[in-house]
């Protein structure tokens, strides 16, 4: 691999000039955030319920006592046999950041189509312990624009990200985002998809830190089926 290499003062020279750009972009994402939160929000009046370890829940069920819930929809269609390999490999990294938002009233969980025991199961296999609901009786993740019926896929036009396209599958990533009141009122705050669930991956975000960067190219698998390297 080759690269410009320089010597120390220059590359410090270098690397400064890099830092003020990289400033500038910190203080426009603090701004998009502060708008982001700033968003109206609209009321869930619609009953959803979820099939959980302990039986069937509501929405309001799933904050378990906390005022904001995150959700992240899974891609994993009631007939498939594992969950899809992009949606696993960000759901690497979130076991452990749960202690850290229940501390900050926040719950986070995954909710899929596929029934519970094949969530179970392969949520055993990858070694995860956030909590996994399935929505396969309600129309939650079809009203929350993650999951898609065979004649809008057939038809390649559904409407996905706000906008109407291809939805490729039946399922799709994202994430949404839920507040409750004190009175036990739900509001959807925020909702993403595609490309703006990017930066929920924190091992792309190191990987674009490094010379090679994110590697895509060398195929993405489930965790416990790379071959190790001797």
């Amino acid at each position: 691999m080759e690269h410009k290499v320089l010597p120390r003062n220059e590359w410090i020279e270098a690397r400064k000039v890099l830092l003020q750009k990289e400033k500038e972009f910190t203080k426009l994402r603090d701004e998009l955030t502060q708008q982001r939160r700033d968003l109206p929000w609209e009321a869930v009046k619609k009953t959803y319920t979820f099939d959980g370890p302990n039986g069937t829940l509501l929405l309001a069920d799933l904050f378990a006592g906390r005022s904001q819930l995150i959700v992240y929809h899974f891609m994993f269609n009631p007939s498939w046999d594992q969950g899809c390999k992009h949606c696993s490999f960000w759901a690497d990294h979130y076991s452990g950041m749960i202690p850290h938002l229940h501390h900050r009233d926040v719950t986070f969980v995954c909710i899929s189509r596929a029934p519970l025991e094949r969530l179970d199961a392969f949520k055993k296999r990858m070694g995860w312990t956030f909590p996994w609901y399935s929505s396969g009786n309600t129309d939650f993740n079809y009203d929350f624009q993650a999951s898609f019926t065979d004649e809008e896929v057939e038809n390649k036009e559904a409407f996905y990200n706000y906008t109407m396209q291809n939805p490729m599958s039946t399922d799709r990533e994202g994430v949404s985002v839920f507040y409750k009141n004190e009175e036990g009122n739900i509001f959807h705050t925020y909702s993403t998809y595609a490309r703006g669930i990017d930066m929920m991956n924190i091992t792309y975000q190191f990987l674009d830190l490094v010379p090679k960067g994110r590697q895509d190219d060398r195929g993405l698998r489930h965790q416990d089926q790379y071959i190790p390297k001797i």
